[in-house]
């Protein structure tokens, strides 16, 4: 769905001949067909069948256009396409003199979505130009202009790949199939010469560079609309089988990984963008070749089935896809009007994802389908923050799609509840009834964060440990509203930093920017976890060890070895939590009211716990120094995009942190973060000396130890003791005793492969089941094994009595 933004809508001759359908056609040299004459033959083939099959899937089907939100959101389309179509102005290299196809590359993709939609606006009911002559003329006239240009001697590529791969080429493929019945037999086949310019057979022939994991799919979709309109067996078998690939997990580069990992880029977790663009044109292609003498039948398009509760269902919370697996389309927000991207956040991404698990279970079994269902109605209930079914950026496709599901009786789903490890992309999602947690790392194999194309400047520091948090209600918006281009890029939420200048773009674009950090990872039950992070700072001698325990009502929270040579300062930052251009959050600190004004700040020299309104709360185990600020910030989407808006944004910040110094030699922290925690909870919490023990926080290793719910859980970045636990070598550690048995949870983020030994000093009678790679060498008054993690980080566990 194009945005009425792109353009102005001025009265100008052509708007009124818009209006009045009287335009005369121009169109590539020939005579425009009338609608309903088709340019190929019968409406009666295989081919054909497809095609019509294509362009419901396009427009969306089963909708009252005169019922809302369609209604509203079809006129909308129609003024927009008739503001197009009033300043398109073809000329040699242009369609619309305000995008010169070869002064850049978006020109290109922006000039192909305005004729999109136009064509939708004439397709559609209910636009106020469905089936408009006058309309239907200027979308072919730009069709001519723009295969023109495409095939033009003289036009050489230039710009962003992408465009001329598939941004391009997937609206003009689309536009073509919308007004398919007013082109001539000549007109089409000059259109069908621009594709295969634009995406030939040989862009699938190697499952390498660019032509990999999303980006391998967008290619398929293009062949394949190829073949459609051009009655074309063979390029529909090459799309066909060019999917292959995308359906093998992966252990290293791009697709999907067996833990349930997305990577694009080679080294960037991207379910939440390319991941969900995958999603989307695999959804589409199920449908568009079932039934037909070109399905996909390849067993292992099971993979693709299976993620949506292995790979993406874990990131979508209340509605809201999570940042930390968008790469940099957290830095999309509004674009000027001549612009062809619409503007983005965490739930319109969210949105648009859960449209696309929708569309795919149309493919899947009768019992995926009822459940994933379920889920998308769960997530469309629960998001209160910003409603899906008023999101003017889905397609009125997937609009229809949604709001079927409010009244064919599919009963919601809840969140589901447990903790969900990412190890081949350092990431994790921990979800309890109540709240979300989510952690972003990074290591040797993934990187800081990606800039690229002057996207994301600023997202430094989003791999040093950033902790997203949502307790429901106002908070599902936390990170949504105007959070990126105001909060302070260098005191992000959990992360451990350097105050240290960096430039925007430090360290490279596309993930050039990796730690040498080897261990990073953790070990989970599928309920509590262990996890952990050797720390490198970006373009900084910054390095600490970072540690999150994550349990039921809390993530405990421990740092050490923190030091730097920079001379600048060093923060751990509890939080920086966003209320909105106004909002307001009474803080308390150990129960005393602090000021609501802006510009207000204190340093607690022992703070024992912390409460922000509304929020949740944070405990400080003994006390600790904690800096607090209270504080509007202004920033613009413009500084951290360039193809942004340069219009100021401003947004108010509560931000919690500890500051260890310049240049410090041996930092650390320690602190609980209880997310929708009330006042009460958080101060029996930090009354309660019995709740807690830290039983290691040195360079070395982490550990602590939760009586009241069994939970021993270690990280050791050396051999060593952390109260009843032992081991020889890098692990990490989670040790839940039950009535009669205690399950022990190991991982190796060092992912080295080296053997180790490891020793629970605790009487055990025996051990009950054990997986491979474990061999037990005691039992008795103490257990001691030895493990042989092997390469990947995952967790091996033993059930002992």
């Amino acid at each position: 769905m194009c945005d009425p933004s792109l353009g102005p809508v001025p009265t100008s001759r052509r708007a009124v001949l818009i209006g009045t359908a009287t335009v005369t056609a121009a169109a590539l040299g020939l005579t425009l067909r009338t609608a309903g004459t088709a340019a190929a033959g019968d409406e009666g083939d295989a081919y054909d069948r497809l095609r019509l099959r294509w362009k419901e899937l396009a427009l969306g089907s089963g909708f009252d256009p005169a019922a809302s939100p369609f209604a509203e959101r079809l006129t909308r389309l129609g003024r927009s396409a008739a503001a197009f179509a009033a300043t398109m102005a073809p000329a040699s290299g242009s369609v619309w003199p305000d995008l010169p196809l070869a002064v850049n590359s978006g020109h290109l993709t922006g000039s192909c979505s305005r004729l999109n939609a136009m064509a939708q606006a004439w397709a559609q009911p209910g636009t106020g130009h469905t089936g408009g002559a006058a309309l239907g003329a200027a979308v072919v006239e730009g069709l001519g202009a723009l295969v023109r240009f495409v095939r033009d001697r003289r036009t050489k590529q230039h710009g962003n790949w992408w465009d001329w791969r598939i941004g391009s080429p997937r609206l003009l493929g689309d536009t073509c199939v919308l007004v398919y019945s007013l082109l001539t037999r000549r007109q089409l086949a000059g259109c069908l010469a621009a594709l295969d310019h634009l995406v030939p057979d040989s862009a699938v022939a190697s499952y390498s560079g660019t032509s990999t994991g999303a980006n391998r799919t967008d290619m398929c979709r293009v062949l394949a609309v190829r073949g459609v309109l051009g009655k074309d067996a063979a390029r529909l078998t090459l799309a066909r089988d060019a999917l292959s690939p995308v359906f093998t997990e992966v252990t290293t580069g791009d697709g999907l990984y067996a833990d349930g990992s997305f990577i694009q880029h080679g080294c960037i977790p991207y379910t939440g963008s390319y991941g969900d663009v995958q999603l989307d044109g695999l959804a589409r292609l199920f449908a568009l070749l079932s039934g037909s003498p070109w399905e996909v039948t390849d067993p292992r398009k099971q993979s693709i089935f299976d993620a949506i509760e292995h790979a993406y269902a874990p990131f979508v919370h209340n509605g809201l896809v999570i940042d930390s697996v968008s790469g940099r389309a957290i830095s999309r927000g509004p674009f000027p009007s001549d612009h062809p991207r619409t503007p983005q956040s965490d739930h319109t991404r969210g949105h648009r994802l859960i449209a696309h698990i929708a569309m795919l279970a149309e493919s899947a079994s009768t019992a995926d389908k009822a459940r994933w269902q379920g889920l998308v109605k769960g997530w469309i209930e629960r998001d209160r923050h910003s409603p899906v079914l008023d999101d003017t950026r889905l397609g009125i496709d997937d609009l229809a799609r949604l709001q079927a599901l409010g009244t064919n009786g599919v009963t919601p789903l809840p969140e589901p509840v447990g903790h969900r490890f990412f190890p081949a992309m350092d990431r994790c999602v921990h979800r309890r009834p109540g709240w979300t947690a989510a952690l972003s790392m990074a290591s040797d194999r993934v990187a800081y964060y990606e800039t690229g194309n002057g996207e994301n400047l600023r997202g430094w520091h989003t791999g040093a440990g950033m902790l997203y948090w949502w307790a429901g209600g106002a908070t599902d918006g936390q990170y949504s509203d105007g959070f990126w281009p105001t909060v302070d890029p260098y005191r992000l939420p959990g992360t451990t930093a350097s105050r240290k200048r960096l430039s925007d773009g430090e360290g490279g674009p596309w993930g050039a920017a990796r730690p040498d950090a080897r261990w990073v990872g953790g070990t989970t039950d599928g309920e509590f976890a262990a996890i952990g992070q050797e720390l490198k700072g970006l373009s900084s001698t910054m390095t600490a060890r970072k540690s999150w325990f994550f349990l039921d009502d809390a993530v405990i929270c421990l740092g050490t070895g923190i030091r730097s040579r920079d001379g600048t300062g060093v923060d751990t930052v509890v939080d920086s939590r966003g209320l909105g251009a106004s909002g307001e959050a009474g803080l308390l600190v150990d129960g005393v009211p602090q000021p609501g004004h802006d510009g207000w700040s204190a340093v607690f020299p022992r703070a024992r716990w912390a409460h922000l309104e509304g929020h949740g709360g944070y405990v400080f185990p003994g006390g600790a120094p904690v800096h607090a600020l209270r504080a509007s910030r202004i920033g613009s989407w413009h500084a951290i995009n360039s193809g942004c808006c340069l219009t100021p944004v401003t947004r108010r910040y509560v931000t919690l942190w500890f500051d260890h110094g310049t240049d410090p030699a041996d930092a650390g922290y320690a602190y609980v973060l209880m997310p929708g925690a009330g006042p009460r909870e958080v101060a029996d919490r930090a009354a309660d000396p019995d709740w807690l023990r830290i039983l290691a926080d040195t360079a070395g290793r982490h550990a602590v130890q939760v009586s009241r719910l069994g939970v021993t859980a270690a990280n050791f970045w050396a051999p060593g003791i952390a109260g009843p636990l032992a081991s020889s070598g890098p692990a990490s550690i989670l040790l839940r005793r039950g009535h009669n048995t205690t399950t022990i949870c190991i991982a190796a983020p060092d992912r080295t492969g080296a053997p180790f030994e490891f020793t629970w000093h605790h009487p055990v009678h025996a051990v009950v089941s054990r997986d491979p790679g474990i061999e037990v060498l005691a039992t008795g008054a103490a257990l001691t094994l030895r493990v042989s993690p092997g390469t990947a980080c995952g967790a091996l566990t033993t059930v002992v009595v």
